[in-house]
């Protein structure tokens, strides 16, 4: 969250929190235990939490920067939801992501197929702990 606030403010891009519709608690968290709720859910690939809230007027936006963490070594079952809730077409889809300890894999691959064909994507990249001269030059690279 903090890094899409940042990247955010060095853009002057709008921000939008893919909130499930029932919140996590930090049990529903815990990765370690094999029955909490994101472990069912990154188990089952065709599980999608409902979003609380949607985007009016997506087709306002030319470039979407798509954040997440990286869960089981792709993107939260929630942003599934979000790419297939709206249409993509003809924009450029930025993926960037943080990490405690994986990389940033084939995240963006597993999430391609969920939107339309015509979209652009740009290379993702894990992005733990960069200082705001980096984010500018990955905004100025893109």
């Amino acid at each position: 969250k903090v890094l899409a606030q940042r990247l955010a403010q060095i853009t002057g891009a709008d921000l939008f929190e893919m909130k499930p519709a029932i919140p996590y608690t930090s049990a529903d968290l815990d990765w370690t235990n094999p029955q909490s709720r994101s472990s069912i859910e990154m188990k089952n690939p065709d599980s999608r939490p409902q979003l609380a809230e949607k985007i009016e007027h997506l087709e306002v936006y030319d470039i979407v920067y798509l954040g997440f963490p990286i869960w089981w070594g792709v993107a939260p079952a929630i942003v599934n939801t979000f790419m297939e809730s709206y249409d993509f077409s003809g924009k450029t889809i930025v993926p960037f992501a943080t990490s405690g300890g994986s990389g940033f894999g084939r995240s963006a691959e597993a999430l391609k197929p969920l939107c339309s064909k015509t979209a652009h994507w740009v290379p993702g990249k894990l992005m733990n702990h960069v200082s705001d001269q980096e984010l500018k030059r990955f905004v100025s690279n893109l």
